[in-house]
């Protein structure tokens, strides 16, 4: 893993990518509460998550944001689910992507976890919209 003094190529990567998903008021935030206890973790899911799946040829942001959101729902993960539909305004999913891969979280994971995964989607929707008409 990377350290904050010399970071890796991939944690490079990870954190641009990072930004350019989540925005970098999310990142801003995260990394400045992250501390000593969990800097390991934040520097894991950065080069990990970010700078090797998500940076990864072959899917577009827009296709990795449906699959993640999709994965999340399955397993109630509802915050991690609420991030990333408020990310769609980077990965340009739409909502009617994200409808469709609710649908199948209900069919393949169980309609309760889709039917909750449906209410944390609307009620992003909801802040997002009142964000934009403030």
């Amino acid at each position: 893993m990377a350290d904050a003094a010399t970071p890796s190529e991939r944690y490079r990567q990870g954190m641009a990518t990072r930004r350019a998903v989540l925005g970098e008021a999310h990142v801003e935030r995260a990394t400045a509460a992250a501390t000593t206890f969990d800097q390991p973790f934040q520097e894991l899911i950065t080069e990990g998550a970010w700078g090797t799946v998500w940076s990864r040829p072959g899917w577009t942001k827009r296709e990795r944001s449906m699959v993640t959101i999709a994965l999340l729902a399955a397993l109630g993960h509802d915050e991690e689910v609420a991030m990333h539909v408020r990310a769609t305004a980077n990965t340009g999913a739409s909502r009617e992507d994200i409808a469709e891969a609710l649908l199948h979280v209900a069919i393949y994971a169980g309609v309760p976890a889709a039917n909750r995964a449906i209410k944390v989607a609307k009620q992003v929707f909801a802040d997002m919209d009142a964000e934009t008409a403030a």
